[in-house]
C-alpha cells in the first residue's frame, strides 16, 4: 500500500538491559547496580503475586535523596520509588508510546509481557532505536 508507514513496535525500541531489585536495598546499592549496567532506572520487584512493580529513576534519587541531603546508605529504594508503575505492552506502536509518555509525564517505563518485565522503554529508545534509521542506528544507546 503506497504511503503507508512501517509500524515500529516498542519491542523493537526497548532496552533489554535492566535490573530488577528488592525494595529493601539501599539507594547506594541501587546506584552501584545502575552504574555497573549503565542504566538510568531500576525496577522494584513485586513482594508477592498480587503486588505491583515499582520504578526508581536517577531523577527520583536526585530529588528525594541528594536534594534533601539524605544519606544514600540509609535510604531504602522503596522510600523513593514510584509504585504502581505504568507499563507498556511490547506490541504498542512507538508513536502511541510517545503519546502515552507525554500524557502521563513519563520518561521511562517497563515493558511487561505475561506479567514479566522484558525490557525498559524510554524517549531515547523511542527516538534512537525506533525512529532513527541513519548511521549508527544500531548503536547501543543508553
Amino acid at each position: 500500500m503506497k504511503g503507508r508507514r512501517e509500524i515500529v513496535r516498542v519491542r523493537d525500541a526497548m532496552k533489554t538491559t535492566f535490573e530488577v531489585v528488592d525494595g529493601m536495598i539501599t539507594v547506594s546499592e541501587a546506584l552501584q547496580r545502575m552504574a555497573a549496567k549503565a542504566i538510568r532506572c531500576i525496577i522494584v520487584d513485586k513482594r508477592h503475586e498480587d503486588d505491583e512493580f515499582g520504578i526508581v529513576l536517577l531523577s527520583d534519587i536526585a530529588k528525594q535523596v541528594l536534594a534533601r541531603d539524605r544519606s544514600p546508605d540509609r535510604v531504602n529504594v522503596y522510600e523513593v520509588m514510584s509504585k504502581p508503575v505504568l507499563s507498556i505492552d511490547p506490541h504498542m506502536d512507538i508513536r502511541y508510546c510517545a503519546r502515552f509518555f507525554d500524557n502521563f509525564g513519563l520518561s521511562h517505563a517497563p515493558v511487561i509481557e505475561n506479567g514479566k518485565v522484558i525490557g525498559i522503554i524510554s524517549y531515547t529508545g523511542l527516538v534512537m532505536r525506533g525512529l532513527y534509521r541513519g548511521e549508527g542506528a544500531d548503536k547501543p544507546w543508553p
